[in-house]
């Protein structure tokens, strides 16, 4: 099956879209249309499973949500893309270790096409520029299906990353899109970086839609 469902969310709060999320995966069968959903979250830090305590150094008047995700604390806030992989992997014969790559190429490529140069880590995974991180990654995979996703820095905020240590690393910077000369705003990379995903995972045939889907 190599239809894709592109669901732009808008802007919505954290946690609804999580327990729609795994209400999602549960429900879905082996011919549930692959989804990414495409949203802007305000201001969260999550923390994933592996999560420790001491990464959260001063979290203050922002909200820390304990997620079902790989990795440790991040942080989503306006100005930030975040894409959640709704796949059926087992369908498609891919690994976890697979997805990764082919997510973290789709954001090496995509700022490629604006001359700036990115790479994922092996030690880390994200993309960087240099030593520092414009994308993060986390996934979770049940029953054959994945969920959560990226969360790519575009024009944001960065401060409430000095309030924790970034996935877990002490001292790790985080930078965005924008600052070299990338996507500026959140619909271009948003676009740029679902087509590409597609294109790397050759989907044909793919639908735009708005809003959570009322089933599952």
């Amino acid at each position: 099956m190599n239809r894709l469902t592109i669901r732009q969310l808008g802007r919505m709060d954290y946690e609804p879209v999580w327990k729609k999320m795994q209400a999602f995966t549960d429900a879905r069968d082996e011919s549930t249309v692959d989804e990414l959903w495409v949203v802007e979250h305000p201001p969260v830090f999550t923390q994933g499973q592996a999560g420790k305590e001491e990464h959260l150094l001063a979290p203050g008047d922002i909200p820390v949500v304990p997620v079902d995700r790989g990795g440790q604390v991040t942080y989503h806030g306006p100005g930030q893309v975040v894409v959640y992989f709704m796949l059926d992997i087992r369908r498609r014969k891919m690994g976890v270790r697979e997805l990764v790559t082919q997510i973290e190429n789709s954001i090496v490529n995509m700022l490629a096409q604006y001359g700036v140069t990115a790479a994922p880590r092996p030690d880390a995974p994200g993309v960087y520029i240099g030593a520092e991180k414009v994308c993060s990654l986390g996934l979770r995979i049940r029953r054959g299906c994945s969920f959560h996703g990226l969360a790519l820095n575009v024009n944001m905020d960065l401060s409430p990353f000095l309030r924790i240590n970034p996935c877990g690393y002490a001292g790790m910077v985080m930078t965005q899109t924008s600052a070299h000369g990338g996507p500026t705003t959140f619909a271009e990379a948003a676009e740029l970086v679902t087509s590409e995903f597609a294109r790397l995972l050759q989907y044909s045939e793919i639908d735009e839609q708005t809003g959570l889907p009322e089933h599952g």
